[in-house]
């Protein structure tokens, strides 16, 4: 794939390297230094490439999301913290017949964590006896907090509990992300613990998604992608 690349911080670096490791073209890069271009310029700069993938800030989302669209560019937005103005992004993707994947967290291993979390609340909320909490922690340089990831796990653990579940954030050093989930009684606790080593994955599974995302219209989370991809495999084995 002829691939642009909006963000060159440490994810877009990563990205880059991992698709060209993987045979793609990065025919262009956009940093920070473009982000006076209005929609209509980025536009024309995006033209005529295969896809896009965005790790770039949450200010600039809905700009770059709009610039893809008009360009019929398919994106995979990997930004976090833009959940506000979600109806407006889905509005422009809706508006030119674009395509669009986003997600909370592009981690492969993160997205079969939902789904481990997603069978524990089942099982614990039939007992009734454990109250469940998530605690995340990232690096300073993280802005949104709680992260996208822990509001992700709180609306699954929010389907079978109600809306009392907390979430508790720590932004310190250098930590890539860690998620925990507890489920706490007066007789014991339970916990299941996310810990990401590098941002290699997030990039991994942003080029995953590229991928499903190729020739596609529309608007898909990540985790419908990793739906897809995990019953395709299932199936075959």
């Amino acid at each position: 794939m002829r691939l642009a690349l909006i963000g060159h911080g440490a994810m877009g670096r990563l990205v880059e390297a991992r698709a060209r490791d993987e045979g793609h073209e990065v025919a262009l890069v956009l940093s920070s230094r473009d982000a006076a271009n209005g929609i209509a310029e980025l536009g024309e700069r995006l033209r005529g490439l295969d896809m896009a993938i965005d790790f770039s800030v949450a200010d600039a989302v809905l700009r770059n999301v709009s610039a893809c669209a008009q360009a019929k560019v398919p994106l995979v937005e990997g930004t976090t913290g833009w959940n506000a103005r979600q109806s407006e992004v889905e509005r422009a993707v809706e508006q030119e017949g674009g395509a669009l994947v986003h997600g909370a967290n592009f981690s492969v291993g993160v997205q079969i964590f939902y789904r481990m979390v997603a069978h524990a609340a089942e099982l614990f909320a039939g007992l009734g006896a454990y109250d469940p909490f998530i605690e995340e922690a990232h690096h300073a340089r993280k802005r949104d907090a709680p992260s996208g990831t822990a509001i992700r796990l709180r609306d699954i653990l929010s389907a079978r509990f109600g809306d009392s579940v907390t979430v508790a954030s720590t932004r310190a050093g250098h930590i890539p992300g860690t998620h925990r989930v507890g489920f706490d009684s007066a007789a014991d606790q339970i916990t299941l613990t996310h810990t990401a080593r590098s941002r290699e994955g997030f990039a991994s599974g942003a080029l995953l998604a590229a991928g499903w995302l190729r020739g596609r219209q529309g608007i898909y989370d990540f985790s419908d992608v990793m739906d897809e991809i995990l019953n395709e495999r299932m199936k075959l084995s």
